[in-house]
């Protein structure tokens, strides 16, 4: 995770290097109109975080949590049930995500971690932006093309799903946004939205930048199937390593990895990419270069190769395992956290939903009404 790239509202891109990636955001700061810098991120609770996830956006939070920025982090259960979900895993998924976070190294104390849905707002600012938008542009963006291909009934929850996030976004006024390759549409309809509202309304959100992780680091390929990233949804477990996967689990998984005919390790994503993949997660794990990790194995076969990866990771994980263990042990420990987080984003959403409110016209008859109350009872 030695990259990222900064996209602005022109789509120019900015390379720069990880370490100096707290100061870039201060210098894009003093291109946003008067808003303070502030980093808003989640992840869906479905589905175990795997290693995609934790290199390509939770170890990147924890850097930008201890670096002071001014970060909040979202358990994004409401977009969770855009497909049908059990409520009871669903439940269960909630507190194994915000535990697994926990065990990452969010600290509740230097983040506001909490859950979607116990701030309402979300869905409240979702409809007024969903009021600004148009059906064909919402069919456009990419992911809902491909989400929807494989359904014979399209929800309307992955139709408005983009819309959602844009009200994620807004709802907290953020100015910088980690995000993926593949979610750059989903970041150029908040921009859009935000300036339509604020050309509309008045001023009243930053257009907020994304801030987008090497393709290298945030689309780990799947192990089964190198051309395409590594995905909570893929339907074959074997296809991505888990952060709670067993020792037996990761052996598995790295011995069924698909690779190729060629039995030398070598270093080729782009014609190799079974055996680059294994390569980049190696690499991530240790820090070596991947020329490095290629000349440190020049004497195994790929078949071999797969033991030493699959070593790294058991060992590396092992901590972070029995870390989830701990907290999954304490639920109420967990409700805790996501509770005092969710107050404290609430306090900021209520006060950006009240000035919507004010500027879109919903306040005036519930302002006028309180004045009204308050001249009955003698308070000027």
């Amino acid at each position: 995770m030695k990259i990222v790239y900064v996209i602005g509202t022109s789509a120019k891109i900015l390379n720069i290097c990880s370490s100096r990636f707290v100061s870039q955001i201060r210098k894009n700061h003093t291109e946003i109109y008067k808003w303070p810098q502030r980093v808003f991120s989640g992840i869906q609770p479905t589905g175990s975080m795997h290693l995609g996830n934790y290199f390509g956006a939770v170890q990147r939070w924890v850097e930008m949590q201890n670096a002071g920025e001014d970060v909040i982090y979202s358990i994004a259960d409401l977009h969770s049930i855009t497909l049908p979900q059990d409520p009871k895993q669903l439940h269960s998924d909630i507190l194994k995500m915000a535990a697994t976070l926990l065990a990452c190294g969010i600290d509740p104390d230097k983040s506001i971690l909490f859950q979607q849905s116990r701030v309402p707002e979300h869905t409240q600012l979702c409809w007024t932006l969903g009021c600004l938008t148009t059906m064909p542009r919402l069919a456009h963006i990419p992911t809902y093309k491909e989400k929807s291909a494989s359904l014979k009934e399209i929800p309307l929850g992955l139709y408005v799903y983009p819309v959602l996030q844009a009200a994620d976004i807004l709802l907290y006024r953020a100015t910088h946004i980690p995000v993926g390759e593949d979610q750059v549409h989903n970041l150029q309809l908040v921009q859009h939205l935000a300036k339509i509202f604020n050309n509309r309304y008045g001023h009243t959100f930053p257009i907020p930048k994304a801030v987008i992780e090497d393709s290298s680091i945030s689309r780990l390929k799947s192990l089964r199937d190198p051309s395409k990233k590594m995905s909570k949804s893929d339907q074959d477990p074997r296809s991505r390593v888990e952060v709670t996967d067993t020792p037996e689990d990761i052996l598995e998984k790295c011995k069924k990895a698909l690779t190729d005919f060629t039995s030398e390790v070598t270093f080729d994503p782009e014609n190799r990419p079974g055996v680059s993949n294994l390569i980049t997660i190696h690499s991530l794990f240790t820090g070596l270069q991947p020329a490095e990790i290629c000349e440190q194995n020049v004497c195994l076969d790929t078949g071999r190769y797969k033991l030493v990866v699959a070593e790294v990771i058991q060992e590396k994980l092992a901590p972070l395992r029995q870390r989830v263990q701990e907290y999954m042990s304490e639920p109420q420990y967990i409700e805790q956290v996501l509770q005092k987080g969710s107050e404290k984003a609430s306090v900021i959403a209520k006060q950006t939903w009240k000035d919507v409110k004010t500027r879109v016209g919903l306040g005036i008859i519930e302002d006028a009404y309180s004045s009204h109350q308050l001249s009955k009872k003698g308070v000027q």
